[in-house]
């Protein structure tokens, strides 16, 4: 299965210039689509997570229309 990621403009930078990345990912959590992501870019991982591997502030990630703050977060 492949999980596609959606990339805005400021971190395009971190994946080739690509909008859209897919990854090979099992069905999990999203901190593990996000492992699999940083996996493949690795410079975007500390663009998207703290040091204490929580989402940054100013950073959204949706999983379909739904924002992960309101899903139960990266779990």
């Amino acid at each position: 299965m492949a999980i596609r990621f959606y990339i805005p403009t400021a971190l395009r930078a971190f994946t080739g210039g690509r909008s859209e990345v897919e990854v090979p990912a099992e069905p999990g959590t999203l901190r593990d689509a996000l492992a699999a992501l940083f996996a493949a870019h690795p410079g975007l991982a500390d663009r998207v997570l703290t040091e204490a591997g929580t989402l940054r502030p100013h950073v959204n990630v949706f999983v379909g229309v739904d924002s992960c703050r309101g899903l139960g977060g990266l779990d």
